[in-house]
This record gives structure tokens, C-alpha cells and sequence, in this order.
């Protein structure tokens, strides 16, 4: 078996071929005081049969959002996945595909990523887009970066609407780059207020819409504000699904929009991976951080694509780098992008107008559930609302009914605040019997 250790006959051999005396000589350099003396607490070998039923049962306690009612969202969304994606992308030319420097013979991957930047361009309503980042977060602090070298000031406002992660994500890249954060305490309706902070010194403003609460704002004005005072607007969007639906973020006057793409093409999958998606107006292009696929022609005048503008050996080169984030998430875009592409525009507008009418008939479910009180005014298919008790309580007593009733505020924000806040979303796959079900399971915790 391939995975099973050396025995001690080849580690000998390995070790007469290098020159060392024993295995403890490669690890001189090691501080003495830093080296552990003893075996880990951790088990030991076991065989593949012992070894599987171990995984089994870890995997086992586990629940499938599809195991029943479920009404999680707070930046990752449960969505159909046409079985037709799946089929695509365990093809052997995508899924063992490495970056395509070579572009002679990888026009087939270098399609992907340009037909991939043409459908996030669209839906963001920018001219361009990268070839993806790792998530939303990271995609968003990226573009903090790319605002302070475009407008080589050192400040960003993050509004209280946006989600906790992606601001914990910024303020670590941002402190490492000795940019200022300020960050503005966490409110339900309030992406505005990030303009009465505004002043010369300021880079960025950062906003969400829908926000980490669900509420979706037009963010024209405040793109203006922002503009007025030298600073980019940054629009982040964690529910891709929204596109088909609201405005975009360059129809409001975005200079950079990021996303997290896991509602197309991507399950849930236990927490990732996922994918990043990052546009921006043409006359920011060569601050864009990641890669960036363009079209040309071969030597023949034939239709072409290659890497453009930016390089490997650019982001080896950290402090001359517009980034250095050196991947992207290529399996990932590419389910995005089969995905989008059997929707069509139609199709995706359609899979939003379902999704905003399933949260229709979430909220007005909600509103009769005694002690509840729906705190999202504009939505688009997640609803805050504020409960009695600590929502964390309310979600551990609704799972003894079988029914995943949304995700506490104060998961996602634990130094404190909002503890009775629970964020909850409704999507196609959502059921006029799952919302029942979920109006039951509240109703009962909360007469508990």
C-alpha cells in the first residue's frame, strides 16, 4: 500500500545516501527545547477497514444540510447543484489541471478563466475581473490593498453591515501592510453611516448589500460621498444568487466589487473550498491583485488566450507584488461558470425571484411567531430578527426538533453584542413545509 510508512531497512538506506548518522542529525538545527521528546497523544497506526470506520463515524456526527429543514446562510448558501457541473468538472484535463503558463497547451483551461472573468464582469456590472480569489474574505481585504495603492492613502472604513469575517480577514492582512482600519460597530440597517467617518485621509469605504443582516441598500449615494472625498467605493456581496436580482455594484457606482461565489456551482460541502470573485473599473486594472486572463491571437491570427499582465515571478517578488495570493480557485470557477452557464441570464433571474419568494414567505411566517421580532427591512432571501432569549439557546432547542433554524449573530461575532440576533435564509430548496416547520420549532422554544 503507497501510504503505509517506510520500514526501517528503507529509512537506513535513505540515510547512508544522504550521510546522515540517524534520523535525529536532520533536525539539529531544531533548538533542543523545541523538539518533542515523547510520541503526540494521538493514535497510532491502524489498518484501512479500522481506519474507515473511525472517519465514518467522525463524518457521522455530522449533519447534511439536506438531512431536513435547514436555514443557515450568513455568507454560505444552500442552492441546487445541477448534477451536470459535477459531471464536468471530474473530467481529467480540469481536475488534475495546474496553472496554465504554457499557454500552447492549455487554451482549454485558459478559456475556462476568461469565459469565467467575462461572467463576473457582468453580474458586478464592472469591465474587469480577475480569475478569482480564494473567498469573499480574502477577496476583500485584497481590495483594501489594491485602494491604498490606487490612492496611496492609508485608511479603510468597514461598515457595521459587513460580515464580521470578512472585516476580521482585512484588519489582519491591513495590520500587517500598517494600514488604519476603522471598523464600525455592527448594525442591522446602516451601511450608510460609513459616509459621516469619511475624510481626506480615507482610501475605502467598504460596504455589504445584501448585508450580514440580509438587508440590501442602494449604495449610489454613498459611492458619490465617497468619490467627493478621493476615496474607492469597495461592494462586497456574499450571496452571488443576488446578482440576478438587485443592482450591481457598478450600476451603483462600485470602483471595486468582491464576492463570495459559492451559491453557483458550489455546495456547502462542510465549509469550503469556495471561490472569490474580484472586478474592478478598467482604469484600476494594473493595481488588480491575482491572475488575469486576456484574448489575443497565435502567430497564424487565430483566436487565442493567454495570463496577462500579471505573473508568477511578479507575486515571487512580495515587495513589488499586487498581491500575494499566487492561485486562485480554478475547480471552483469553473463549476461557477457551468453553473451560470446553464442558468443563462434568464435562468439566473428567475433562481433570484424564487429565492426573494421563498424569504417573502419566510418573513410572513416569522411575523406571527409570538416574541419574534423580524428586524430586516429590505431583503433579498435572509431576514435578521431578534428573539427573547440568546438566539444560540433558541437554535440548539429547534435542532431537537430536527430543524437547523439559522445561524446566531454571535457566531459569527463573539466579542459580544447582539447575542439574541439570529440570521436566517430561505432558497429554492427551501419548502413551504420546511418554513412550517421552522415557525413550529420557534414557537415552541420560545414558550419554553
Amino acid at each position: 500500500m503507497r501510504y503505509l510508512p517506510l520500514t526501517p531497512a528503507d529509512r537506513a538506506e535513505m540515510l547512508a545516501v544522504i550521510g546522515a548518522p540517524d534520523i535525529d542529525a536532520l533536525f539539529k538545527d531544531v533548538p533542543a527545547a523545541a523538539r518533542a521528546k515523547d510520541l503526540f497523544d494521538l493514535p497510532l497506526h491502524a489498518g484501512e477497514l479500522e481506519v474507515e470506520r473511525e472517519l465514518s463515524a467522525l463524518a457521522g456526527r455530522n449533519r447534511a444540510a439536506g438531512a431536513g429543514p435547514f436555514f443557515c446562510g450568513a455568507g454560505a448558501y444552500r442552492h441546487h447543484v445541477p448534477a451536470t457541473v459535477d459531471h464536468i468538472i471530474q473530467r481529467s484535463e480540469f481536475l488534475t489541471s495546474y496553472t496554465p503558463y504554457q499557454p500552447e497547451i492549455a487554451q482549454g483551461t485558459l478559456q475556462v478563466l476568461f469565459e469565467f472573468q467575462t461572467q463576473v464582469a457582468a453580474l458586478t456590472g464592472l469591465e474587469v475581473a480577475n480569475a478569482s480569489m480564494y473567498d469573499g474574505s480574502t477577496a476583500c481585504a485584497e481590495a483594501v490593498m489594491m485602494a491604498q495603492r490606487v490612492t496611496r492613502r492609508e485608511k479603510a472604513i468597514l461598515s457595521g453591515g459587513l460580515h464580521p469575517h470578512y472585516a476580521a480577514t482585512t484588519q489582519t492582512i491591513a495590520h500587517a501592510e500598517g494600514m488604519e482600519i476603522v471598523r464600525l460597530p455592527a448594525a442591522v440597517d446602516a451601511e450608510a453611516t460609513v459616509v459621516d467617518v469619511l475624510d481626506a485621509e480615507t482610501a475605502c469605504v467598504v460596504v455589504q448589500t445584501p448585508n450580514v443582516f440580509g438587508v440590501a441598500t442602494d449604495v449610489t449615494r454613498i459611492a458619490e460621498a465617497a468619490h467627493a472625498a478621493g476615496a474607492l467605493l469597495i461592494v462586497v456581496t456574499t450571496e452571488a444568487v443576488s446578482f440576478g436580482l438587485l443592482k450591481s455594484p457598478g450600476e451603483m457606482g462600485a470602483d471595486i466589487a468582491v464576492a463570495e461565489g459559492q451559491s453557483i456551482g458550489n455546495s456547502l460541502n462542510f465549509g469550503g473550498p469556495y471561490v472569490g470573485l474580484f472586478a474592478a473599473r478598467e482604469k484600476l486594472l494594473r493595481q488588480m491583485p491575482g491572475r488575469l486572463c486576456g484574448e489575443t491571437v497565435d502567430a497564424e491570427g487565430r483566436r487565442g488566450f493567454v495570463l496577462t499582465l500579471s505573473t508568477r515571478e511578479q507575486h515571487i517578488r512580495r515587495e513589488k507584488a499586487t498581491s500575494n495570493i499566487c492561485t486562485n480557485s480554478g475547480l471552483c470557477a469553473l463549476a461557477f461558470s457551468i453553473h451560470l452557464s446553464l442558468l443563462g441570464e434568464a435562468g439566473l433571474r428567475q433562481l433570484a425571484v424564487l429565492n426573494h419568494a421563498r424569504a417573502r414567505e419566510l418573513k410572513t411566517a416569522l411575523t406571527a411567531v409570538p416574541g419574534l421580532e423580524v428586524l430586516t427591512p429590505r431583503f433579498f432571501n435572509e431576514i435578521a430578527v431578534r428573539l427573547p432569549r440568546p438566539a444560540a439557546e433558541v437554535v440548539e432547542a429547534c435542532l431537537a426538533d430536527g430543524v437547523v433554524a439559522g445561524v446566531p449573530f454571535s457566531r459569527l461575532n463573539p466579542a459580544g453584542g447582539m447575542d439574541e440576533v439570529l440570521l436566517i435564509a430561505a432558497t429554492e430548496t427551501t419548502t413551504t413545509q420546511d418554513i412550517e416547520a421552522l415557525a413550529r420549532a420557534l414557537t415552541r422554544s420560545l414558550g419554553r
